[in-house]
This record gives C-alpha cells, sequence and structure tokens, in this order.
C-alpha cells in the first residue's frame, strides 16, 4: 500500500494559533538544536516529604536558593512564565519555558536538574515542592542556537508565587521567581472546577489512563436503570493534513469522552472511534458500564496522520460514501438512549447527497454533534455530519472553548433525561 504525505503553511499557522489559544497540556521536554530529544525524565514530579510532618529536604544549597528570591545567572538561561490557561479538561495550566545557549551545555553529556515550588498566600507555610530531571546528550564546545526545555504544572483558581532553579553538572544555578494568578471571568464562575482554590497538583501528560469510578447515583429515580449513550467520536486533528495529533486537539476530544464518562447519570456506554482521513473504525466498545480509556489509547496509536492512501485519492467520493455508511450502520444499530457525535470539522471534497439523507432512516432517539472547531469565525460552514444531524433534527454545538464543553453538554443532558422521562411516562401509562 503506497501512502502520500501532506503537510503544508497551513498546518503551521493553525498549530501556531491552536498554542496561543490554549497550553492544554505542556509537552515540550527539550529541543537541542532543533532536534527533539526523547527524554523519560523530563516529566515534574510533585516532592513529597518522608517524615511524619512531610519536610521537603532539599540537596546542597537549593533551599537557600529558593528562599533569597534572587535571580541568579551562572547558568546562562531564560526563564519565560507561562499564565494559567483553562483547558478544556478545565485544570488551569500554566508552567515555564527555558532557553539555554548550546555552549553551556557542551560535554559529555550530563543531567539539568529543576526544583520549584508554588505557593498560594492563604498557606505560605505549606508550599508545593516539584523536581525535574534531563538528560542532555554529547554537545561539541562549538555549539551553535540555544535548547529549549519546558515544564508546566496545574492550579485552582487563585493567586500563586513561584521559585525556581535550575542547576547543571558542576553545580551552576540559574534562578528565578514570579507571581501567576488564575481566575475565571464572570460568566463562568458556574463552572465547576476539578481542583480547588488555592490548590496545586502534577500536570497529567497521559491522555488515556484509566477513568477513576463513578457513584451512578441518579438523582430522578424515574430514569430506571440510568441512561444509555451510544458515542462517535472522529479522532482526528484540527487540521486534517497535519502529521500528527497536537496535545490540545487530543485534549479536547479526551476530555469530551471523559465529561460524558463521568456524568452519573448515564450507566451504559458503547463507543465507536473512527478515523476519516483512514476512512476506518479504529476502536469499537459495546453496552459497557464504563469507557475503557486505556484500550481506547493503544488502538488510536495505529492511526497514520498525515498519509493518505492512494486508492482513497484515486475516487475522489471515498471519503463521502464511508461516512454516508458509517453513519447509516450506526444509527440504524443503536439501542441507547441518545447517540452522541464528537469530533473536529469534517472537510470533504463533496458532501453527502440530498438523495441519500432522504435514505437515512429516521431515528427515535435524539442525535447530537459536538463540532470541535478552534476557530468557527474562519470556518463558520456545516460540515457534512452536521448536514446529517440536521437532517434528522438533532442538535449541534460548536466547541472552540472549554466553555462550551460545559455548556453544551448541560444541555445534551437535559434534553436526554426530559425525552427519557417522556418514554418511561408513556410506558408507564399502557
Amino acid at each position: 500500500m503506497e501512502a502520500i504525505p501532506k503537510i503544508g503553511r497551513t498546518l503551521k499557522r493553525q498549530v501556531r494559533r491552536a498554542h496561543e489559544v490554549s497550553r492544554a497540556v505542556v509537552f515540550s521536554c527539550v529541543l537541542l538544536g532543533g532536534l527533539a530529544v526523547s527524554n523519560p525524565l523530563c516529566s515534574q514530579v510533585q516532592m513529597h516529604g518522608t517524615d511524619a510532618a512531610g519536610t521537603i529536604n532539599l540537596v546542597g544549597n537549593d533551599s537557600a536558593v529558593l528562599d533569597s528570591g534572587e535571580t541568579k545567572k551562572d547558568l546562562p538561561c531564560t526563564v519565560t512564565p507561562v499564565k494559567p490557561v483553562l483547558g478544556f479538561d478545565l485544570r488551569f495550566h500554566s508552567g515555564y519555558d527555558i532557553q539555554v545557549p548550546l555552549r553551556e551545555l557542551s560535554g559529555n553529556g550530563g543531567l539539568l536538574t529543576i526544583v520549584f515550588r508554588v505557593t498560594p498566600p492563604e498557606a505560605k507555610e505549606s508550599p508545593i515542592y516539584f523536581a525535574q530531571h534531563y538528560n542532555v546528550p554529547p554537545i561539541d564546545d562549538d555549539a551553535s542556537g540555544d535548547a529549549y526545555l519546558a515544564g508546566g504544572f496545574d492550579i485552582g483558581e487563585g493567586d500563586y508565587h513561584v521559585d525556581w532553579l535550575m542547576r547543571d553538572r558542576i553545580e551552576r544555578i540559574c534562578s528565578s521567581n514570579w507571581d501567576i494568578t488564575a481566575s475565571l471571568p464572570g460568566r463562568d464562575q458556574d463552572m465547576k472546577l476539578p481542583i480547588a482554590r488555592n490548590h496545586i497538583q502534577e500536570s497529567d501528560q497521559e491522555f488515556f489512563k484509566p477513568e477513576p469510578a463513578v457513584a451512578r447515583n441518579n438523582p430522578d429515580s424515574r430514569l430506571k436503570g440510568g441512561l444509555g449513550v451510544k458515542i462517535l467520536i472522529n479522532y482526528a486533528p484540527q487540521v486534517g493534513s497535519a502529521s500528527a495529533m497536537q496535545p490540545i486537539d487530543t485534549s479536547a476530544l479526551v476530555s469530551i469522552l471523559r465529561n460524558i464518562a463521568r456524568d452519573p447519570r448515564i450507566c451504559r456506554f458503547s463507543l465507536v472511534a473512527f478515523n476519516m482521513n483512514d476512512q476506518r473504525v479504529v476502536y469499537r466498545q459495546a453496552d459497557a458500564d464504563t469507557i475503557d480509556f486505556p484500550k481506547l489509547g493503544k488502538a488510536l496509536r495505529s492511526l497514520r496522520f498525515g498519509m493518505v492512501d492512494y486508492k482513497a485519492l484515486s475516487d475522489p467520493h471515498s471519503g463521502r460514501d464511508f461516512l454516508d455508511k458509517f453513519l447509516t450502520e450506526e444509527l440504524a444499530d443503536n439501542t441507547a438512549d441518545a447517540v452522541i457525535i464528537a469530533g473536529p470539522q469534517v472537510n470533504l471534497t463533496d458532501t453527502i447527497p440530498s438523495d441519500n439523507l432522504k435514505d437515512l432512516p429516521s431515528v427515535p432517539f435524539p442525535v447530537f454533534y459536538l463540532n470541535y472547531n478552534l476557530f468557527p469565525a474562519e470556518n463558520p460552514w456545516r460540515d457534512p455530519i452536521g448536514n446529517v444531524v440536521k437532517h434528522l433534527h438533532g442538535y449541534e454545538y460548536t466547541i472552540a472553548r472549554p466553555r462550551d464543553l460545559w455548556t453544551s453538554w448541560s444541555d445534551i443532558m437535559s434534553r436526554i433525561v426530559k425525552l427519557k422521562l417522556v418514554t418511561v411516562e408513556a410506558t408507564s401509562s399502557q
């Protein structure tokens, strides 16, 4: 099978703008001379005390450096704080970017160690400490350019002070400190965030870890047996020609799934993950009591982004035909209380013909479409999935910001519950 790579200027522009919209996850570990280096030690880890009081014992003079509040440049570096930004997971993500001249890291390799603490004003005696390590590969003495590194942490609403240092193998120090504030705008105050005010946590870089158990205690006793939903998710990047999933895209799509999985009113889940570029179903889970995120993540790793099969190129209608057949079969084979479709805007050279839409079976359940579109003003047109949902008298929601996911889910559940109660009451009256 032959594959053809696709990537262009649009990707670079969209990725740059997506980075400006949200640092949903700080993923950069180390970039040396333009070469990305895989570094298993790059994740920042929260430090914990070894005694009953939880006292943190730092190495050497690290504690004195952090306490001094001074900016040191024995190891030349530039530290740029990252302002807290609310991600689609409803966590405030903050952190820092680091720039170090390569010549300062020259030698046969070594280790860079970063230690920092984050302190809320209300708990000055109980800061949260983090450590981070970078393996540095051998670098020539006359190397030009800079090394770029990054780290991050998650916080709840509030004000925080950060004391930060980095040292190299010969104990040279670069240190800095700064203040940050995380706050929701007035119209978003009703959003419930998973991290409490003035609390700090590690940045979670594992998207597909298992979901914690949820107590399925239905608040409405009339919903006997709870609700069941079928989810069809198009796992694809915002820019169809991208060669990889950007962290913000993965964060948004997985956050949609986790938001559904965490609703205590839903007791049964069917999930179908597909990819429009590959034109295939990647993963299927039927009638389960929870979403198996690890298995989903493993299946999604088989996808080839930025590659188009030449057979698909030879048939300009292949994308339309796949989507038509896929949606028809999945809607006809549904026994759940609702079908929820989620994914980025689908861009096809042609759309599903109106005659084909007329052949779609009428459905006795509501259909919802969460259209993940970071830039709706640039692409405001209804896509082929949206046309199908409209034909079925369903509901479409544009997900461009974290609040969109919060408000749309409230509306979706309200509609599902109302229709379910109507069905239950009609059945009871017979």
